[in-house]
């Protein structure tokens, strides 16, 4: 199953930028919950979906990690890729990315980095384009996008993705592999949004409402990968939506390592957010 969602995605106004940004790219060319204890093996060994939906708890506990993204979108015949790099916090549910838009048709890059700060509620970027000065940041209201900021930022925020994961059902343990020299669990199932925004941590709740307020269906298929210590090394969402009678396919996957680096976010100076017109 994926999840669709219908509509024209909106513009800044509406706290939505998948047009510009994603499908642009494409037709235009959340204080913790739950951080007691590990689970018992034996008991998370009998239950796969338990592992899985404990996996954010786990996170926590870890405190910080680094994060590496990727979005991949097909429609009509074309596939472009979005990758982001960066750390984050999963304490205080804070991170930075930076983004890399795809090259153009003719192969040369003409987009810089996009310098995307994650926190509670609110999304801030920095070398937005579309008529933003270079030295001025976006502020986003992530309880506005009607997808919860599961996609139209370019990625997925990593406490939004494993805070999806609570919303967890139908998950088969799949077996072990080796994650670039880690031995993890692979799970597979579907996430049921509605429900990880009822169950999710108080920073993350308004967003996930968001996205199950906004996709038509509930449920999101995913793989995980965890760790020895429950911690989610690796997720990848299926999305899919319909823009201007076309069906947009998007795979999200989130990369986790290097736990307990520090990651610091410092929030830009409200004279330095940009309250002008965004372009199409």
């Amino acid at each position: 199953m994926v999840v669709q969602r219908y509509g024209r995605p909106q513009g800044f106004g509406s706290g939505a930028f998948a047009a510009a940004l994603l499908v642009g790219s494409l037709v235009g060319t959340a204080a913790v919950t739950g951080c007691a204890a590990p689970e018992d093996p034996k008991a998370v060994a009998a239950d796969p979906a338990l592992a899985v939906r404990n996996a954010a708890d786990a996170l926590a506990r870890a405190g910080t990690s680094k994060a590496s993204t990727s979005m991949e979108m097909a429609a009509g015949g074309t596939r472009v890729t979005i990758r982001g790099e960066g750390g984050y916090d999963f304490r205080r549910r804070t991170g930075r990315l930076q983004v890399l838009l795809p090259k153009d048709p003719a192969g040369a890059s003409e987009h810089r980095p996009i310098t995307e700060l994650l926190t509670p509620g609110a999304l801030y970027m920095k070398n937005r384009g579309a008529g933003v000065p270079a030295d001025k940041w976006v502020r986003v209201d992530t309880a506005s996008l009607d997808d919860g900021n599961l996609v139209t930022n370019g990625a997925t925020d990593p406490a939004a993705a494993a805070e999806l994961l609570r919303g967890a059902r139908e998950v088969t343990y799949l077996g072990e592999v080796d994650l670039a020299g880690v031995k993890v669990g692979h799970y597979r199932g579907v996430a049921d949004i509605a429900h990880a925004a009822r169950v999710a941590s108080p920073q993350l709740r308004g967003a996930l409402a968001a996205a199950a307020k906004g996709f038509a269906k509930d449920t999101v298929p995913f793989d995980a990968y965890l760790d020895g210590e429950g911690r989610l090394r690796k997720v990848r969402h299926q999305f899919s939506f319909s823009n201007q009678g076309r069906t947009v396919a998007v795979a999200s996957t989130t990369l986790l390592y290097g736990f307990g680096v520090p990651v610091e976010v410092t929030l830009p100076d409200r004279r330095d957010i940009y309250a002008g017109k965004i372009e199409a």
